[in-house]
């Protein structure tokens, strides 16, 4: 059973590579109960619905979230480039503080910034 923090962080993940893939409603809704944590309830009143349509919305746009991963699997490939990027730069840290050479310390930050965009 994956708890709530777990959830609201893979969910999270998620929104941001298939956000865009969403309908409107359901970018919003997924905006409102996780980044702004309404509930249900106070999601209903603001598009005066019921809390179970909320529910509803939010469980479909969970699936297709889900379902964008298993086919294309972005967030899965990032994580991935996300460890490869920490290891790239611990081995050219180590070669950069060995030898004291501009093109290693280019290197060097070239790195960094590719850790930068993997965040």
């Amino acid at each position: 059973m994956i708890c709530l923090l777990e959830r609201a962080v893979r969910i999270g993940n998620l929104f941001a590579f298939y956000e865009e893939l969403l309908t409107e409603r359901q970018q919003e809704m997924i905006r409102l109960y996780f980044y702004h944590d309404l509930s249900l309830g106070e999601i209903a009143d603001e598009y005066s619905i019921s809390r179970q349509a909320v529910y509803d919305n939010l469980q479909r746009a969970e699936a297709a979230l889900e379902d964008y991963e298993a086919k294309l699997g972005l967030v899965k490939k990032h994580k991935k480039n996300q460890v490869k990027v920490k290891k790239l730069a611990n081995i050219v840290d180590k070669i950069a503080n060995q030898i004291d050479d501009k093109e290693v310390k280019s290197l060097l930050e070239i790195v960094d910034d590719l850790g930068e965009l993997s965040d």
